[in-house]
């Protein structure tokens, strides 16, 4: 069995060398093609080397075809796996730090939010070229597996606008799962789940253990829980008011909906820092930061450590592994998937990117019907879904007024910021962000006319209400096994331990 898996943003070490492990883990793939490409050359360069050496030490003998060239990357591709992230982490600086000056205080700032808006100024036109060049040169029936945030953004971008079936990928859904099963005293596999709703706001609808439903006692399951009574406060509360528990961490969630860090007085009452996922003001800035400077200094570590194993004890649970399995062996896969709504969840827009239980074999990627959500949930998710339609019309026309209207829509930004001070907070990250927001030059210009015009609403220097400084290299290597990981793992919030 061979085909070509092309990966981009191959210079993501975590999302990279995990997803060709899982990939390269089934043993029908022995013979596939790989392609890397990357617009930094020299990360590119660390993961191919350190990648291959996996392979080879499995016993394989794929060569990656590793190219800063992308569409010789996608040349025939079957399946295209996407985790780019624009701007890199000199722009999501930016996403943090400016909307901090005005208040607004976020844990990740990649989804929503003001950063999670702007981020998707930035992904929307680049995964829009990407799609371009999918459709010019990859094989007829390619699949995009999206893995980039703001994940509802770009696969609603890329599905209306960019004429490539995308699928939405994220492990939100498997965090939560083991969390339920974890306060009822049961393994993951022992619970059976129904989540549905919008990436990172979905919602354990239906939870059962042989057939017993959980759903009823799980408030008082988690309030019981000695770790989660305390790190996941805000996901607690919003199960307390609304029923139902959420997908999103702490952190994520609290950034979402306006009511836990609006007020900066309040915020630490919410949040916890025995994790950077818990809530940490930029925290995900941080280990983000932390994680890219780890991996430049301890490369040549790396490459003596032991390789990856490719065994079935070692797969992730990333789903992208097994949609390309179920599709190409036909063996049954259940999992989560970001798509287009279509009828899906009856009481979210048609044209929404929902997040639903989906099944994958040889025929296809099925979605069943989930009917509609609870009232409250709903309407959770169809605040969000105003944002991100607003701000993929937005991204896509280079409109800053469909921009404007996005940040007042956004629960939080519009909890802290009155209007003028969201117009000012626009105009200063769009200026910030010039160099990857070509489709607002002339926004861009003005913008600039008026933030030097003088007369402008006083802002102030604020470093949030719980940020940690980012560790040097030196601090780093007390621990690094745990550096390791940090660099190493797609989902930096899986190792919960302290900092």
């Amino acid at each position: 069995m061979s085909f070509k898996v092309a990966f981009i943003g191959a210079g993501s070490i975590g999302f990279t060398r995990g997803i060709l492990r899982d990939l390269l883990t089934v043993p029908e793939f022995r013979d596939i093609e790989v392609a890397f490409t990357d617009i930094s050359q020299h990360n590119l360069d660390m993961v191919t080397e350190l990648c291959q050496r996996d392979i080879t030490e499995n016993g394989l003998s794929i060569a990656i075809q590793s190219t800063t060239d992308r569409r010789q990357a996608l040349q025939d591709a079957k399946y295209v796996i996407c985790t780019i992230r624009v701007g890199g982490l000199e722009a999501f600086r930016t996403d943090v730090d400016i909307p901090l000056k005005y208040g607004i205080d976020q844990c990740v700032g990649d989804t929503l939010c003001a950063g999670g808006i702007m981020y998707g100024q930035r992904g929307i036109p680049e995964m829009l070229n990407i799609c371009r060049d999918i459709r010019e040169v990859c094989a007829p029936d390619v699949l995009l597996l999206n893995y980039s945030n703001p994940m509802a953004m770009l696969t609603w971008a890329c599905n209306q606008y960019g004429g490539v079936r995308t699928i939405g990928l994220c492990h939100g859904v498997q965090h939560g799962h083991h969390q339920i099963a974890e306060v009822y005293g049961l393994k993951k596999q022992e619970v059976d789940i129904v989540c549905a709703g919008i990436n990172h706001q979905t919602w354990y609808i239906q939870a059962s253990h042989q057939g017993k439903d959980l759903t009823a006692g799980l408030l008082e399951a988690f309030e019981r829980h000695s770790e989660y009574s305390r790190t996941e406060k805000v996901r607690i509360d919003m199960l307390r008011r609304f029923g139902y528990y959420s997908t999103e961490s702490n952190g994520h969630l609290s950034e979402y909906v306006p009511w836990y860090r609006k007020r900066p007085e309040e915020i630490t009452e919410w949040i916890d820092l025995s994790s950077w996922i818990n809530g940490e003001t930029g925290g995900y800035l941080r280990v983000c930061t932390e994680g890219r400077n780890w991996f430049e200094t301890d490369f040549p570590n790396w490459m003596k450590d032991p390789a990856m194993e490719y065994t079935p004890e070692q797969r992730g649970e990333e789903h992208g592994s097994y949609i390309i399995e179920g599709l190409e062996t036909g063996r049954v896969y259940r999992g989560h998937f970001n798509v287009v709504n279509e009828g899906i969840i009856a009481n979210l827009p048609e044209d929404a990117i929902i997040e639903a239980p989906g099944y994958v074999d040889r025929n296809g990627i099925s979605m069943p019907h989930v009917g509609s959500l609870p009232l409250g949930p709903a309407a959770v998710c169809n605040a969000s879904i105003s944002v991100q339609r607003l701000a993929v019309e937005a991204a896509v026309h280079g409109d800053d007024k469909l921009l404007r209207q996005a940040f007042m829509m956004d629960p939080l930004v519009g909890a802290v910021c009155n209007p003028k001070e969201i117009w000012q907070l626009v105009d200063e990250m769009l200026v910030a962000g010039e160099a990857w927001l070509p489709q607002y030059a002339a926004s861009i210009a003005d913008a600039k006319v008026r933030l030097t015009a003088g007369n402008l609403i006083p802002t102030r220097p604020y470093e949030g209400a719980a940020r940690l400084k980012v560790k040097t290299v030196e601090e780093m290597q007390l621990d690094r096994e745990k550096a390791n990981k940090n660099a190493g793992e797609s989902d930096k919030g899986k190792d919960r331990e302290k900092g």
